[in-house]
């Protein structure tokens, strides 16, 4: 859903967090949902680009957008954060390779900076994860609790979004 809004809603959301999700306008209906979501066919990079564009008459400063996915999700393929963080480059004029890779509490993180250097796309892969939000319930930096489509990775998507948002310090 998160894709839909910033799609269709960009003066109302300065940024969003897709967790385990499909890029905007990529199925119409639920058969091409199932089947987006294992990954196969999908629009092209100029058409995922058109359909966020083609959503609203919107002309200002795009929303940042944080992507998150379990690397061993078997429900939402994960070259579905492939095809979101294309999507948004081609939105966010950043399409060449990240501005900066780099480990967070041992995870890889992505990085792509605009112009003025603003982080406007970042991506986490988690490895081994399965389909779900990854959360860190244990230790001091803890938040949340382990339990269905909530899963104990060691990392809170939560506390980094919240931070890639300049919400945290």
């Amino acid at each position: 859903m998160t894709s839909v809004m910033l799609a269709t809603y960009p003066e109302v959301f300065a940024g969003g967090a897709i967790i385990a999700g499909l890029p905007y306008g990529s199925a119409d209906n639920m058969m091409e949902a199932m089947v987006r979501m294992k990954g196969y066919g999908g629009p092209s990079d100029s058409k995922l680009d058109s359909l966020v564009r083609d959503a609203s008459t919107f002309d200002g400063p795009w929303p940042t957008v944080s992507v998150w996915h379990g690397g061993s999700d078997s429900t939402v393929d994960n070259s579905n954060a492939d095809s979101i963080v294309r999507q948004w480059q081609k939105i966010h004029e950043v399409e060449e390779s990240p501005t900066r890779e780099e480990e967070v509490d041992g995870f890889p993180r992505k990085v792509w900076c605009n112009a003025d250097g603003q982080e406007v796309i970042e991506e986490y892969i988690i490895k081994g994860m399965g389909h779900g939000t990854p959360i860190m319930a244990e230790g001091d930096e803890g938040l949340g609790e382990e339990d269905k489509f909530m899963l104990e990775v060691g990392i809170s998507s939560t506390r980094h979004i919240a931070h890639f948002w300049g919400l945290t310090q």
